[in-house]
């Protein structure tokens, strides 16, 4: 099918192609295009499923020295880390970020970026949704600049900035086993996100490389709509398994949340009965009574390596950037020497 062009829109509307120009760079008011008009090019442009493409390009007729962020939930404490760094470099370049948050939500990803992309951003930095493929390969076929940020799809390939979440889990394993830990569960949600699956790989990779058994019983999967009550039967469960567990890693800091409250409504001693690590940490930690050990994200060099890549896209470099940072593992006062 032959690509439309802002010609066929402005005979669709009636209207010369110079004017359907102004609308799609904004300049309708500048320009004095009358409201009613510009509001039938809009709807034109809907009608007839103008692509990306083509008002992409119209876009990268002006610059406006502003980045659009998505993150997938500004609650989590990765997401507001990310953003503060992401917003330290993005100064430093004299941009600005506009961000909001999807939510965890697909279709509401997809409306932030047809958002951002309406207010003429230079480039997007998205941490994608669960099932937002689609999305992504979307944006591909457009010629608006983005870097995907944690979370990326491995049959995609993209630009990205992300943590070897394999070998991050890997190494907190190995940690949990080197201290005499050898019935370890494991507490991840039940997803198809590349990052949690990998921390499930590097969990069991390390048990397998040390010659430990790989107990099923002791990997349960979160719902994250029934996290709270979920998190309580997984947790009951690994503990009064024949031979219960004697270590706790919860694949992420909210899952980790959630579980020390349940520990301490059991009155089970971290360390003491039990030891417990995290997969990144969290200023609530810092109300438990003993500090959690956990691997710690690299995100201020995350949110830096992202700004200064999508620059290099919005300035025309053809880069094809997969980078993988390591994690540290911060130790605290959660995991004891097995006896």
């Amino acid at each position: 099918m032959k690509k439309l062009s802002l010609k066929d829109v402005a005979q669709h509307v009636g209207v010369s192609t110079a004017l359907v120009s102004y609308v799609l760079n904004g300049q309708a008011v500048e320009k004095q295009v009358n409201k009613d008009t510009a509001e039938r090019i809009m709807a034109a442009i809907e009608e007839l499923n103008y692509t990306p493409n083509q008002i992409a390009k119209s876009l990268k007729m002006r610059t406006t020295n502003t980045i659009g962020l998505v993150v997938a939930d500004i609650n989590y404490r990765f997401s507001t880390g990310i953003t503060r760094a992401i917003e330290s470099e993005s100064k430093k370049r004299n941009y600005t970020v506009i961000y909001g948050s999807s939510n965890e939500d697909e279709n509401k990803f997809s409306e932030l970026i047809d958002v951002f992309v309406n207010r003429r951003v230079d480039g997007l930095i998205l941490i994608p949704s669960e099932n937002s493929q689609d999305q992504i390969r979307a944006l591909q076929k457009s010629e608006i600049p983005f870097v995907l940020i944690d979370r990326i799809f491995p049959n995609i390939k993209t630009n990205y900035i992300s943590l070897d979440n394999f070998k991050a889990s890997y190494k907190a394993t190995e940690y949990l086993i080197k201290l005499g830990h050898k019935r370890i569960a494991f507490i991840n949600y039940k997803t198809t996100m590349f990052h949690l699956q990998e921390r499930t790989r590097g969990f069991r990779e390390a048990l397998s490389d040390h010659k430990l058994t790989i107990a099923e019983t002791l990997l349960p999967e979160i719902l994250s709509a029934n996290l709270a009550k979920d998190i309580q039967q997984a947790i009951d469960n690994v503990l009064h398994l024949q031979e219960p567990c004697d270590a706790i890693f919860f694949a992420t800091d909210t899952l980790t949340i959630h579980g020390l409250k349940y520990l301490n409504k059991l009155k089970i001693k971290v360390p003491g009965d039990i030891s417990v690590l995290s997969f990144d940490g969290s200023d609530a930690f810092e109300l438990f009574y003993c500090p959690i050990t956990h691997s710690k994200q690299p995100l201020e060099e995350m949110g830096k390596l992202a700004v200064n890549t999508l620059l290099d896209l919005v300035n025309h470099s053809k880069i094809n950037m997969q980078i993988s940072l390591d994690a540290d593992i911060v130790i605290g006062n959660s995991c004891g020497e097995s006896v």
